[in-house]
């Protein structure tokens, strides 16, 4: 008797130790990225963004998550096949992203287009989304601009259903008051949807498009 609860008691004591230990890994945190991975939305987060996307009628692909290169990749990104604006020249677009510019060119441009220049907007021109590299003027990997992640997009130009194209280089300044005031109507409108807009009122690295990201940074020029 005197062996037989020894052995019982041995036996739960083991039991006991290895559920810790199993409790013990499973709380254990997930090991950090490595150095130059590029970090991004959650699983959830990505999820939730596209299910708004589908509620704003917006056509879009989902794309894997990708690393290029240190602070360079795409995660939660997506390929917008339609949001009721054509746009051209847009690639992998981190989803929170396309869901600001989606909101921005068809409740923002579109409508700016018609009530200030009378004529529907036809299409948007884009310098595109994704490129590796840094903040003009800078160096280093901790330098990355918005776009080595997806998530800035450079508008360049906007055509009209009347056969007029308005040009961020040609027309920022422009002599008409019409063209100049749908232009700095669009920029306040981004300047509500996303975290940095730079213009050519910024630096003259801007003098050709407008730059939108959404970076929750608040800054506008």
């Amino acid at each position: 008797m005197w062996h037989g609860t020894t052995g019982r008691r041995r036996s739960a004591a083991l039991a006991l130790f290895a559920l810790l230990a199993a409790c013990g890994r499973t709380e254990r945190p997930a090991p950090p990225p490595p150095i130059g991975k590029v970090a991004g939305p959650s699983i959830r987060e990505t999820a939730a963004c596209e299910t708004d996307l589908r509620n704003l009628g917006v056509d879009f692909t989902p794309l894997p998550d990708r690393q290029f290169a240190p602070g360079c990749g795409l995660v939660g990104t997506v390929k917008l096949l339609d949001i009721g604006v054509p746009t051209a020249n847009l690639g992998a677009i981190r989803c929170g992203q396309a869901r600001a510019f989606a909101a921005w060119a068809r409740n923002g441009v579109a409508p700016a287009a018609y009530q200030i220049l009378g004529s529907e907007l036809s299409r948007i021109l884009t310098m595109g989304s994704y490129a590796c590299r840094n903040t003009i003027g800078t160096k280093g990997p901790g330098r990355r601009s918005g776009h080595a992640l997806a998530n800035a997009i450079d508008v360049s130009a906007f055509e009209l259903k009347d056969g007029r194209r308005v040009s961020i280089l040609s027309d920022w300044n422009s002599a008409d008051p019409q063209v100049r005031r749908f232009l700095q109507t669009i920029r306040t409108s981004a300047c509500r949807r996303f975290g940095t807009v730079l213009s050519p009122d910024y630096n003259a690295a801007h003098k050709d498009h407008l730059h939108l990201e959404d970076d929750g940074a608040n800054f506008c020029r």
